[in-house]
C-alpha cells in the first residue's frame, strides 16, 4: 500500500482528510510524535501505520522521501495530497 493509500483509507474510516488532522492537532497543541500517535488510536480507532501516516504528515506535510518506485508500495510522487481524496 502507498503512503497515499494510508491516508486515503483513513480518510474513508474517520472522514478526515490529512488537512483536517493537521488542524486539529495544532488546535490541541500536539506535537509530540507519541502523543500524536496514542490520540490517533485512542479518538479514532487507528492501528499503527495508519497513525504514523497521519503522524508523518502532522509533523512534516506533504513533501517526503521517495523510496519505492515499483510494486504495491509504490507512490507517484514525493508529495502527498493533504486536502482529501476526491479534491483536484
Amino acid at each position: 500500500m502507498s503512503f497515499q493509500a494510508y491516508l486515503d483509507n483513513v480518510e474513508t474510516k474517520t472522514g478526515k482528510t490529512p488537512n483536517d488532522f493537521i488542524k486539529m492537532a495544532a488546535e490541541k497543541n500536539l506535537t509530540e510524535y507519541k502523543d500524536i500517535i496514542a490520540w490517533l488510536k485512542s479518538e479514532y480507532g487507528l492501528g499503527t501505520g495508519h497513525a504514523k501516516a497521519v503522524a508523518y504528515v502532522i509533523q512534516h506535510g506533504a513533501e517526503f522521501e521517495l523510496r519505492q518506485t515499483t510494486g504495491t508500495h509504490r507512490d507517484e510522487s514525493g508529495t502527498l495530497k493533504l486536502d482529501g481524496k476526491d479534491s483536484k
